[in-house]
């Protein structure tokens, strides 16, 4: 296995973790699913989503703000950047196969989601749902560095868990 790309720095006083000079928590996999899951069992999907979003896109849009201003990134340059990280943290392998700042668009593959698992394969319905407001947020960003503010929308049209081969996800304008 490879060591990761991102450099960790731990604060020796609070123990708080930092990657990209932002704090993180470093948890197992399966303890995160377990929550998302229980949680989902208990509202519905459907809810689930709904109380997700919001936080979900605003934290993308923040995070790329401060990517930006740490390493100097605009443009595409800073949603692949996004890509790339959550790639290298273990939610799976984002690939941008288009994207278009003007328009307010994108469509993103996902690989290997940490939300498609052994035991979630075959679920038969969309589970990484969660990952489609941060696509949103991160590209409206990216809209507004340019001068082009504008409010986006993005869905996930398919799953791995529904016997795709992988996940794939449109951004665009919202109606």
């Amino acid at each position: 296995m490879a060591k990761p790309e991102i450099e960790l720095d731990v604060d020796p006083e609070t123990g708080r973790w930092y990657a990209d000079q932002m704090p993180m928590i470093l948890v197992p996999q399966h303890f995160y699913n377990n929550n998302h899951f229980a949680i989902e069992a208990e509202i519905g999907a459907e809810a689930f989503n709904a109380a997700l979003a919001p936080a979900g896109h605003k934290s993308a849009y923040v995070w790329c703000k401060k990517q930006s201003e740490v390493y100097g990134l605009s443009g595409v340059d800073v949603f692949a950047h996004y890509m790339k990280r959550l790639s290298q943290r273990g939610w799976g392998k984002f690939s941008i196969l288009a994207i278009d700042p003007a328009e307010g668009t994108a469509t993103v593959r996902l690989d290997h989601s940490s939300f498609v698992t052994d035991e979630t394969r075959g679920a038969g319905r969309k589970l990484c749902y969660m990952f489609a407001p941060w696509l949103a947020g991160a590209l409206e960003f990216v809209c507004e560095q340019a001068g082009a503010p504008r409010k986006l929308q993005s869905a996930e049209t398919q799953c791995a868990a529904e016997g795709h081969a992988f996940c794939l996800f449109e951004v665009t304008p919202a109606a």
